[in-house]
């Protein structure tokens, strides 16, 4: 009979094994729930999907059979082995020579060809197309938190952002403290947010969905809790968010925004305003200079300088700060 000991270990293997088994399944499906591009709420996140099973199949080439010819060639020439034939007189081979180089430098064309191609159709710069108008955004990093400014609709959120389903979204972002990285994975795309200066990403959510937002930038013991809630719903849902928002009676004015500056998490901000955490900090109005005014802390230049190319840039269709 098995000692219990020996009884022990081997439940210890099996529960190795069978954890070995599930963890690749258990990976996939954190990556799922509105958390990963591998669970895409828009078509931006769905080509980085694609590119990235694109791309792991392609290196498959190589992959398998390193990985399976080095364990059997370690098998197959192992100290112990009678029948392995060795040949010590190594002779010269083209044909050798040719897979053992050729191969990895074709592989390396077609995946740069490949994701140099999808590169330029995933430019964050680009507009999505669509029949309905973008959404503007002016997104403000601070420590520990993301600003989120509707300028059409004239209200602010802290610690949540609504989009519409099927609207596109057009980003600008700038920092008020240190480089931030701003990225929702469901959607797709990472572009950073610096003092200064204003970036510009285009992203759509195409079904609805609690999305993941976060600071994927290591700028301070805090930045791991500068996430937010990307709430995705339908247009007529956004337009109730937008009214509800309205009707909270606490406009960003300067005074907030000092307070909501100031380094902290989101929830360190209830001793100042009576809110829910969970549904974010809403403001029913803001000052339709405060983007512009925050970027020019940094540079004066750089701000007026980006609203004429906004002007130049979308005459007609796009909201600007002009300073008149």
């Amino acid at each position: 009979m098995p000692t219990s000991r020996q009884g022990a270990a081997r439940s210890i293997r099996h529960g190795a094994a069978r954890l070995a088994a599930v963890m690749p399944l258990a990976l996939l499906t954190g990556c799922g729930s509105g958390i990963s591009f591998l669970d895409p709420h828009g078509p931006v996140a769905a080509a980085q999907r694609d590119l990235f099973f694109e791309v792991i199949g392609w290196m498959m080439i190589v992959v398998v059979p390193a990985i399976t010819l080095v364990p059997f060639i370690a098998w197959r020439f192992r100290r112990t082995a009678r029948n392995s034939a060795y040949r010590p007189t190594w002779q010269f081979s083209w044909p050798l020579e040719i897979l053992v180089w050729g191969v990895p430098i074709v592989l390396v064309c077609i995946l740069a060809t490949l994701i140099a191609g999808k590169a330029r159709s995933l430019d964050p710069y680009a507009a999505i197309p669509s029949d309905k108008p973008p959404l503007e955004v002016e997104v403000i990093g601070l420590d520990y938190k993301w600003l989120f400014v509707y300028p059409e609709q004239n209200v602010a959120s802290v610690g949540v952002l609504a989009l519409p389903v099927d609207r596109p979204v057009r980003f600008r972002l700038t920092s008020d403290t240190v480089m931030q990285s701003f990225m929702i994975p469901a959607l797709g795309s990472q572009i950073y947010a610096m003092a200064g200066m204003v970036t510009e990403l285009n992203l759509l959510a195409d079904r609805p969905g609690v999305l993941l937002g976060q600071n994927t930038q290591f700028n301070g013991f805090g930045f791991q809790n500068q996430k937010f809630d990307a709430l995705a719903m339908p247009e007529a849902d956004f337009d109730r968010w937008i009214a509800s928002a309205k009707g909270v009676g606490r406009p960003l004015d300067e005074g907030a925004y000092a307070i909501v500056s100031q380094k902290g998490k989101l929830a360190d901000l209830r001793s100042r305003f009576d809110f829910d955490p969970a549904k974010g900090l809403i403001f029913s109005s803001v000052d339709p200079n405060l983007f512009t005014a925050v970027v020019a802390r940094y540079r004066p230049d750089a701000a007026h300088r980006h609203e004429r190319d906004e002007a130049e840039n979308h005459p007609s269709g796009g909201h600007v700060h002009a300073d008149h």
